[in-house]
């Protein structure tokens, strides 16, 4: 009876490793493939390769001195146009305070303080968008593609064509994008891609005219005349604030007027 027991759980086993077989065979036969980490497939391009070879340890060593876990955090990149800065902040996931990770100055500026509103007006965008492409083979080295035009851009601006290709990249070289040398954008996607690799879903990039503390932000009320940039630029003005002050982004979502609304 023992024999007869063992010899049917043996023959069990071996119609189900059978089965499994079959299985495995049938998602093979139909293309699939277990899925990639993000960070082994930007890999796969020699730019980015390099880019972790060099700078891989030097990221993650500021992540570290930050105080950040390198496998559980996000990061938020703020640009300032009129002092050519972009800040590149982190947070461990589970709290919500960020602190200064890097802080990488424009390699060249373009166009005037205020939004972009149109395709070939020069203009480096303002507002509040996200990462929504990483591009391993720019034409600038390396690039990482911000979500211009948002619903604001196209509620707000009166042409129909609004333009877009804007991007953090390498090199010198601009006509709206933000340029930080071939050096800092391969440091900046060594670290955006670990972020997204470990599980950031969006990376917030938020462009702001100046840094808009008091004396500032009077100053630039009062270099024009044009009450539609003061509205815009007044928009814009709480999440400085409470960044400043809490060190956390507030909530943003957009009205059907474009208009920012936090919470």
């Amino acid at each position: 009876m023992v024999l007869s027991q063992n010899f049917s759980d043996q023959r069990l086993k071996l119609e189900m490793r059978n089965k499994t077989f079959i299985v495995i065979g049938l998602f093979l036969l139909l293309g699939f493939k277990s899925d990639q980490g993000f960070r082994d497939e930007q890999l796969t391009y020699p730019r980015v390769k390099a880019a972790f070879d060099t700078f891989e340890v030097d990221a993650k060593t500021k992540l570290l001195l930050a105080g950040i876990n390198l496998d559980r955090f996000d990061l938020y990149l703020r640009a300032f146009k009129k002092e050519g800065m972009l800040e590149v902040w982190a947070k461990n996931r589970q709290t919500s305070m960020y602190t200064l990770v890097e802080a990488y100055p424009f390699c060249s500026n373009v166009g005037a303080l205020g939004p972009k509103r149109q395709q070939g007006d020069n203009q480096i965008p303002e507002g509040f968008y996200n990462i929504s492409l990483f591009n391993p083979n720019s034409s600038y080295h390396l690039s990482m593609q911000v979500s211009y035009p948002n619903k604001s851009d196209s509620l707000l601006s009166p042409h129909s064509d609004l333009g877009g290709q804007i991007f953090i990249h390498g090199g010198c070289l601009t006509i709206g994008c933000i340029p930080i040398t071939d050096e800092k954008i391969s440091e900046l996607y060594v670290l955006s891609v670990l972020a997204k690799d470990n599980g950031q879903m969006d990376i917030p990039v938020h462009i702001f005219p100046n840094r808009m503390n008091y004396s500032n932000y009077k100053a630039l009320l009062q270099s024009t005349d044009d009450r539609l940039l003061h509205v815009f630029w007044t928009n814009l003005r709480p999440v400085y604030q409470h960044f400043e002050v809490t060190g956390e982004i507030l909530g943003i979502r957009i009205n059907h007027q474009g208009r920012y609304l936090f919470n």
